[in-house]
């Protein structure tokens, strides 16, 4: 369940959001819904009331003789008036008792008299022909209270709309005073529908306008959390990156604030431990040359040729620690050139000074790097392969998202055990330090300190057929 859920707190709190917008509309359209109805019975049955009093207040202040011309006038498709000796038939009382309510109302609303009667009916009309929206369509003559109202369902359907709600009938009968029967027979509404068009369209275009307004809210304040993490990406890139801008809520400032400052604690720290490096690496050269000069007066030849081989590869292992130091503090400007070609360069460089490095084909690649740091890493690699892999073979790809180069060698590999500690400045597989089988051990920690500055990652790996892959990961 949990794997359809979004994983960005953005997705989150706007899914949060929304289905707190759904159930608080859901219980909206269930309290509207009530409310309308209400509103609907207590209207339709106070217009009705009001009408019953009126008219039959009209019957009784006429004379005896004009009161049948008078109710045949005031009967209509829609309103059925009658005159009879005989009261109608009682119906059933209804459950909600909106029958007494009506019938205390028309009582108040006529003049009072001790022998005043009121009878008021509400029942279902459902089944009744021509009982709107029941039954068939109107021009039939509806059986009994309702009888004598020809076309009334149809003429309620064409005012009131098909669906305009849940219909009931009314009946109210007055005793009036020469004790004749004054019966009004209609239909009232129990309700409306609870969804409409018009209903559906204002919650839908209300919805839009709320997610709308909440995506664009949960964004505004979630987007300086994707500004801090590419911050930190950055800074594993580059601790001397530009700092985080301290803007947006009082949260977001005291944390670009408290990254800032860790920042800049990193940069001071790197860049002493460089700095101290690289006056170390300077200051041994002094009694370096120093020995050297010593040794050139040695008078066995032997003795002082090995003297002098040993004196060069302390030179040179401190010249490549200040190199390492000096790339360390030195941020080469960054620019888009085809990594293809740079690599072709190399290879080309070093299958022309006599070492057995190819390349395959490869169609041209452009990405954003520091050239001269990405050739010296490249460079490193193959250089490696030569030398304990008898031979390198490059080749460069790209997917969606990556620059893959891969170096091969044919070479008996390293020991899985040793796989990651090779990156470690001046670690050597091989123990005896010898000039004839190894170098000064920064190559890998210069190549993966350089790759790590743009992003990627350098890994080694052991080929199933014999021989080391050496691989860089450029994200694109």
């Amino acid at each position: 369940m949990t794997r359809f859920l979004p994983k960005s707190l953005f997705g989150q709190t706007l899914l949060i959001l929304l289905l707190g917008l759904v159930v608080s509309h859901a219980i909206g359209a269930w309290i509207y819904a009530g409310a309308r109805e209400q509103a609907v019975r207590a209207i339709g049955g106070y217009a009705a009331a009001q009408r019953v009093a009126n008219l039959t207040r009209l019957v009784e202040e006429a004379p005896a003789d004009w009161r049948p011309r008078i109710v045949a006038a005031l009967s209509d498709p829609t309103f059925r008036v009658s005159l009879s000796a005989q009261p109608p038939a009682q119906q059933p009382a209804d459950a909600d008792g909106a029958a007494k309510v009506i019938e205390d109302y028309v009582r108040r609303q006529l003049p009072d008299r001790p022998d005043r009667q009121v009878r008021a009916a509400l029942f279902d009309p459902t089944g009744v022909p021509g009982g709107p929206p029941f039954g068939p369509p109107f021009g039939r003559r509806p059986p009994g209270p309702m009888g004598g109202m020809p076309g009334m369902g149809g003429m309620m359907h064409q005012m009131m709309g098909p669906d305009f709600g849940v219909w009931r009938g009314l009946q109210v009968a007055v005793k009036l005073s020469d004790d004749q029967w004054l019966s009004f027979a209609t239909t009232l509404p129990q309700g409306a529908p609870s969804v409409s068009w018009q209903f559906i369209i204002s919650m839908a275009l209300m919805g839009v306008i709320v997610i709308a307004v909440s995506a664009w809210a949960v964004r505004r304040l979630t987007a300086p959390l994707g500004m801090l993490s590419a911050a930190a990406d950055r800074l594993g890139r580059d601790v001397s990156a530009e700092p985080l801008a301290e803007t947006g809520t009082s949260e977001m400032q005291q944390a670009a604030r408290a990254f800032n400052r860790m920042q800049e604690r990193l940069r001071r720290l790197v860049e002493s431990r460089t700095q101290m490096l690289a006056a170390l690496s300077h200051d041994l050269r002094t009694p370096l040359t120093l020995l050297r000069l010593r040794a050139e007066e040695v008078a066995d030849t032997n003795e002082r040729d090995k003297m002098l081989a040993t004196i060069a590869e302390m030179d040179e292992m401190i010249g490549t620690t200040l190199a390492f130091a000096r790339d360390e503090v030195r941020a080469e400007p960054r620019r888009r050139v085809d990594v293809a070609a740079l690599l072709a360069s190399v290879v080309d460089d070093m299958a022309d000074a006599g070492l057995p490095v190819t390349m395959a084909p490869a169609p041209p690649l452009t990405h954003e790097c520091q050239p001269g740091a990405l050739k010296r890493a490249l460079t490193n690699l193959l250089d490696n392969a030569v030398k304990y892999g008898k031979r390198a073979q490059a080749a460069i790809m790209s997917t969606a998202n990556m620059i893959k180069i891969t170096i091969d060698d044919d070479g008996p590999g390293i020991p899985e055990a040793e796989l990651l500690r090779v990156f470690q400045p001046f670690y050597r597989v091989e123990e005896s330090r010898s000039r004839d089988t190894g170098g000064t051990g920064l190559g890998l920690a210069i190549a993966q300190s350089i790759v790590q500055a743009h992003g990627g990652e350098v890994t080694l790996a052991n080929r199933p057929g014999g021989g080391l892959r050496a691989a860089i990961k450029l994200p694109v």
